[in-house]
């Protein structure tokens, strides 16, 4: 098992788009992510772009720029991504407002959570909640 290096995150969600300039704002103005870096070709290609939540990071890229990544992603269905948010139901108003799909309401769950669900404009779905995982006893 990898140990923790500088307070970075040791797993990193990772999406492809077809268009990932889009992707990056939606994520950046309705869903609150940092954008930390984006890398773009020559292309106008979006290579590889880092958001932040929290401490935990999303990257993402765009589909059909090459590379074995591409490659293996070709075909991939969209992804679910969980992140954890103190104000879901102020989080939820944001998301609205930029006028993302919500797929679940501010829900309260049977474990404790309260959560809500949307999709992003390329299908990935993003679940927003309370609940925390504990990576320690």
């Amino acid at each position: 098992m990898a140990d923790v290096i500088d307070g970075r995150p040791g797993i990193c969600p990772t999406l492809l788009y077809a268009d990932a300039k889009a992707a990056v704002e939606q994520l950046t103005e309705a869903f609150g992510f940092t954008e930390l870096a984006v890398y773009e070709g020559e292309d106008g290609l979006v290579h590889h772009a880092e958001l932040a939540f929290g401490n935990g990071v999303v990257m993402l890229g765009s589909r059909g720029r090459g590379g074995r990544f591409d490659e293996a992603m070709r075909g991939a269905g969209p992804a679910g991504v969980y992140v954890v948010v103190d104000d879901v139901d102020g989080h939820y108003q944001r998301a609205v407002d930029h006028g993302v799909e919500i797929l679940m309401p501010p829900t309260d769950q049977d474990h404790g959570s309260r959560d809500y669900l949307a999709r992003d404009a390329e299908g990935n779905i993003w679940s927003f909640g309370t609940y925390a995982p504990r990576t320690e006893g």
